[in-house]
């Protein structure tokens, strides 16, 4: 199905239903005695335990399945900034995927400023209503000091998704698809194209997955990227890591003998014959959206072994919609304090041994959405390492997960 054909419909689901997602009840209220014990007087004994320990919110209200997922619509999708109503569709939807997914209560949450400071107060008077924050659609580098302040000023998750849930969802692709060209990751030579918010997030959480750090470059659209002195400051930390020698060139230098190469750029820009130049079993994932960097034949064409991409209209799918709802499944079961690397590498590990454990085709590398295993099995990897890592409120898995 084309992308006209989708947007027409998508219009006229909302044009009928009005609302994706909705709450429904979850007790009986059929006579005064279910009014009583869920509202005045029965109300009363949850609210004055709550009181005497607040942690309890989290296990005697929804409180402990909500997910706040908020924008304040400055970089939406492939529509850059388009105002906080206009992104209330892509909030939505993605509530729909944490519900279908993870069970998840996710509620959308627009904030109508493009004030830092203002955002950053306004979601921390949010926090007693939620287990944890998916931030969305936020342009950067505004999007990495909101994440950093409000990961250091709350006591539930916060992760920013365009970020680390891509991140997680890549690294996952690269481990499946090394496994099957038999590579490995502290061997490879890895070329990331494109250094805005989801870029220098898989790069750096590559290298936390144990990437040669002299083995890795980073390009921009001007090419290979170097301390100008205008780099904002997560570009010039992971710039202190993989080109402290301030190197410059074009991408055509970069791939030249290249294992990997990651795009979170623009559409076409590896329709070069310089693919050709990459190293043997080469593994490209071209993630620019709707238009990736290029399409699965053409990559073909140029020698590429192994292909992934953000569309479902290809092999090798790499979307994070695999990440976030198993991995707030296995934060809120165990009550998490923070999502940390350890708990992202937790997600990536299970979902690459999922993808490869059962086939070494090409195409087959990343593991499926709907496969109903999959949300459970990086939940349980998850909470694992919450629990390991400290983070986690409780001290044993849930039931659930034995």
């Amino acid at each position: 199905m084309n992308t006209e054909q989708l947007k027409k419909e998508a219009m006229k689901l909302r044009e009928s239903k009005h609302q994706i997602i909705k709450t429904v009840l979850n007790a009986d209220m059929k006579d005064s005695h279910d009014l009583a014990t869920v509202y005045t007087p029965g109300v009363s004994a949850p609210c004055l335990a709550i009181k005497e320990d607040e942690d309890l919110s989290l296990t005697l209200t929804w409180r402990g399945n909500v997910v706040a997922v908020i924008s304040d619509g400055t970089r939406v999708l492939g529509l850059g900034d388009i105002g906080p109503a206009a992104s209330i569709p892509v909030m939505e939807g993605k509530s729909a995927l944490y519900k279908r997914f993870g069970n998840i209560d996710a509620i959308p949450i627009v904030i109508d400023t493009k004030d830092k400071d203002e955002f950053i107060r306004t979601v921390q008077l949010l926090e007693k209503s939620f287990a944890g924050i998916n931030l969305e659609d936020i342009s950067s580098p505004k999007c990495y000091d909101i994440e950093d302040e409000l990961k250091k000023t709350m006591n539930i998750p916060v992760f920013h998704d365009d970020q680390h849930g891509t991140a997680i969802a890549a690294l996952a692709a690269l481990l499946g698809a090394l496994k099957v060209a038999e590579k490995k990751l502290e061997d490879v030579k890895i070329v990331v194209n494109g250094a805005g918010a989801a870029g220098t997030a898989i790069a750096r959480l590559i290298l936390e997955a144990g990437a040669n750090p002299k083995n890795m470059t980073v390009l921009n659209s001007k090419g290979i990227l170097y301390d100008n002195g205008k780099r904002d400051r997560v570009q010039c930390e992971l710039l202190a890591k993989v080109n402290p020698d301030n190197k410059q060139g074009t991408l055509e230098d970069a791939i030249c003998g290249a294992d990997v190469l990651i795009g979170c750029s623009a559409p076409g820009v590896f329709n070069c014959e310089a693919l050709r130049t990459m190293a043997d079993k080469s593994i490209v994932f071209a993630m620019a959206n709707p238009v990736p960097e290029i399409m699965y034949d053409e990559a073909k064409d140029k020698g590429v072994f192994i292909y992934g991409s953000g569309r479902s209209d290809m092999p090798n799918q790499v979307n994070n919609s695999s990440v976030f709802p198993g991995l707030f499944r296995g934060a809120l079961d165990v009550r998490a304090r923070q999502i940390n690397e350890e708990m992202k590498l937790a997600a990536a590990y299970a979902l690459a041994d999922f993808a490869t454990s059962e086939n070494s085709d090409p195409n087959h590398i990343v593991v499926d959405v709907f496969d109903p295993r999959v949300p459970m099995a990086v939940a349980k990897a998850v909470a694992k390492a919450a629990i390991e890592s400290g983070v986690a409120r409780t001290t044993e898995l849930p039931e659930q997960y034995k």
